[in-house]
This record gives C-alpha cells, structure tokens and sequence, in this order.
C-alpha cells in the first residue's frame, strides 16, 4: 500500500492516512487501500485494536480535490458507494474497538470517517469542519446522519449549513468527540486508550458495539444512500463547478443558487 500504512504491535493495528502533501486527502487508490486495510484488521486474531490516524499536520482533508477536479472525474456515486459509504459501515461493523487519533484538521469526509469511529481523541490544535457548502456540496460519508445525533440538530444544522470550524476543545464540550488532549500528552493518552482496549475483553467489545449500533445506526445504510443520491445532484451544479474553481484558483467563490 503506497497510501495507507498499516501497521500492527501488541495487539493494535495503526492505520495511518499517508497523503500528507495533499493534508491526506482521498482518493480512489487510497479509498480501496483504506478498504482493504479495514479487512485486514477485521480477519486477523491477533488484532484487538485499531487506530486511525493521518501522517503530517493534517488528520483527513476529505475527498482530493484533484480527483474531482480532474478532465474525467469519477461520479460521485462511484466515490461514495464504493469507497467512503463502505469505509464507513465497515468501521461501524469492525468487531473491534476503532479509536481516531485527530491529529490535526478533520474536514469534509475525513471529519465523517473519525465521527464513525467508536472513540475520538483530538489532538488540542485539531480542528473538524463540515466543509462541504463551501464547494456546493452536502455533507456525505454518515455525516448528515451521525452529527444531530451527536450534538443535537440545531448545533449540526449550522455545523453543516455554515461550514463552520469547530475546535477540537469545543467538540469535546459539545459532546462531538470523546477527548481533546493537550499536546504534551496527547501521544501518551492516545497509547494508553488503545492498549487498554487491546487488553479488554474483544469480544465483549464487539458484541458492545453491536449493541450500540442496533440502538443507534439501525437507519445508517439508506441514509447513505441518500446521501449519494443528493450528492450526485449537488455534483452536477454550477455552484459546485464555481467552488472547486475558486478552491484551486485560491480565490473566494461567487456562488449564484444554480
């Protein structure tokens, strides 16, 4: 894998988003070795873990704007249905505990991938940004989904309308994360998280999991579909051609409502 590096000791497997010249953002090849490393984890026994962190300054910055940018990019249906849709539901149905280390900025899907993750620590100088009005675009990967039921619907309705950046200090207060961490402990707390949990009881971990997913993620799958179907629609806008414009010409973006 030239994308993703996937390493594993005492029972911890560390998946690193390894992109850092483009703040680790997704794209295709790095969509499928994502995929791919999530079934490692899955079918290997010796994992008890999994961590998930980014390489470089940056946690995530979503979908590689180059990629959607490109003379022949592919359909956003094709993004989300076979990359962060299954990304997303295979972390949610990992029968281990998957914890994010937020390292730095979270933005658009990469802010949904940490949100799905069962345990979110936050680097203090992290920030999470639903980005995605800001090129003409919804919020996918879950995120339309997770985000009311983690601060509420008025806090996430602004979240995604507004396009806000929110410090990793106010989504631990607003119950969007588990922990911010000070940077002089961070690495520690982030250790000492997963190697507890590669201690604990797996699967009783699992059947946990699958217990909170019953309770709370029963209508995940069709609100990803959904969200691919309106993705695809936002996809064919002129607002979205103006704001990856805007974004790549470094400028502010004229949207016009079309």
């Amino acid at each position: 894998m030239e994308n993703i590096i996937l390493q594993k000791s005492n029972g911890i497997a560390t998946i690193t988003f390894n992109r850092p010249q483009v703040f680790n953002a997704f794209d295709k090849a790095m969509r499928d070795e994502m995929l791919g490393a999530l079934d490692d984890c899955q079918n290997d026994a010796t994992v008890r873990c999994v961590l998930i962190t980014g390489a470089g300054k940056a946690f995530c910055s979503g979908t590689d704007i180059a990629e959607i940018s490109s003379d022949n990019p592919p359909s956003f249906e094709a993004i989300l249905d076979g990359g962060y849709n299954a990304i997303v539901l295979k972390i949610r149905h990992l029968e281990k505990p998957v914890v994010a280390a937020v390292n730095g900025v979270a933005a658009g899907a990469g802010a949904n991938l940490a949100l799905a993750c069962d345990i979110v620590i936050a680097h203090e100088n992290a920030k999470f940004i639903q980005s995605f009005t800001k090129i003409g675009l919804i919020p996918d990967s879950g995120g339309t989904w997770l985000l009311p039921r983690l601060v509420g619907f008025a806090k996430a309705s602004a979240m995604m309308l507004l396009g806000e950046s929110i410090s990793a200090k106010d989504a631990e207060t607003l119950g969007m994360i588990y922990k911010c961490v000070h940077t002089e402990g961070y690495a520690d707390f982030v250790n000492q998280i997963t190697t507890q949990l590669a201690n604990m009881p797996t699967q009783a971990l699992a059947l946990t999991k699958l217990a909170i997913n019953a309770s709370l993620f029963e209508g995940l799958e069709n609100q990803l579909l959904k969200e691919t179907q309106w993705q695809g629609k936002s996809g064919s806008t002129a607002d979205y051609k103006e704001g990856v414009t805007a974004f790549l010409e470094k400028r502010q973006p004229k949207f016009e409502g079309k």
